[in-house]
């Protein structure tokens, strides 16, 4: 990934994206939330207060050199809804709920928040069509990225092998131990591969969140990925991590438009 600085902003962009869109997966740093938000959080129903986060979201539009009222962003839920957009997010309106949006749209940017759920972003080139998923174990599980592609295909006649894809920072199987519910889970989901994505070591599970949406990517038909491999559990100077601050942080933000 390659990293951009901005004032104080900081976000990391995938390399095969950045010819064709403007997006970026945020980190926590050059906002206003205080602790334990601090502080580019965009979580919006975990205490901070809603002016910080306004003006979190201007800093970012500014920086990026787009309009505010060009974003569509949503309620996520951990499924596999998608919404398919022709037009912003009106800012006083009440989100949809969906942990995939997409659009063909120049003038909208998609939005999304992020605590140690895997960000996906795609692109097609052929029919200039992007698509933003949010992906923790339910939605990995339940095949969000395939769901995403499949979508992709009926909305803008996208062929998969020509989508490029970016795997951004989520916790790592470094950090990810899961109990008897996401093990279940996953054997279900994966079946005979299940032992590619639970990683067995100290005692326990652990759960690769990365390898997992890869392999739901390829078996979409998607060919050309890209993976940050960058554990948000590992550096809370840069990211929000639900898992390593106890539930007590924020929620960093990831972007996606079409140049």
């Amino acid at each position: 990934m390659i990293i951009h600085q901005v004032d104080q902003l900081e976000f990391w962009s995938f390399e095969q994206l950045e010819e064709h869109c403007v997006h970026g997966i945020l980190t926590r740093k050059g906002g206003v939330s205080p602790s334990p938000w601090d502080s580019l959080n965009f979580g919006g129903n975990i205490g901070d207060s809603r002016q910080n986060i306004i003006e979190n979201r201007r800093r970012v539009f500014s920086a990026i050199n787009r309009p505010v009222e060009s974003i569509f962003d949503s309620w996520q839920v951990h499924g596999t809804g998608m919404i398919i957009t022709d037009k912003p997010r009106n800012l006083d309106e009440i989100h949809q709920k969906a942990d995939i949006i997409a659009t063909r749209d120049r003038k909208i940017t998609l939005f999304m928040r992020f605590a140690d759920c895997t960000p996906i972003l795609l692109f097609d080139p052929e029919h200039a069509a992007i698509c933003m998923v949010h992906a923790g174990w339910r939605g990995t599980l339940a095949g969000a990225v395939k769901a995403a592609v499949a979508g992709m295909r009926e909305g803008f006649s996208s062929r998969p092998e020509k989508i490029i894809a970016g795997i951004g920072p989520s916790i790592g199987p470094d950090h990810y131990r899961v109990g008897n519910e996401v093990i279940q889970a996953a054997e279900i989901s994966f079946g005979s591969s299940a032992d590619e994505f639970l990683l067995q070591k100290n005692g326990g599970y652990y759960f690769d969140l990365w390898a997992a949406n890869e392999f739901l990517l390829r078996q979409a038909g998607v060919e050309f990925i890209e993976r940050s491999n960058i554990c948000t559990a590992c550096d809370l100077t840069r990211w929000y991590s639900h898992r390593a601050e106890n539930g007590k942080t924020g929620r960093f933000g990831a972007f996606l438009a079409i140049r």
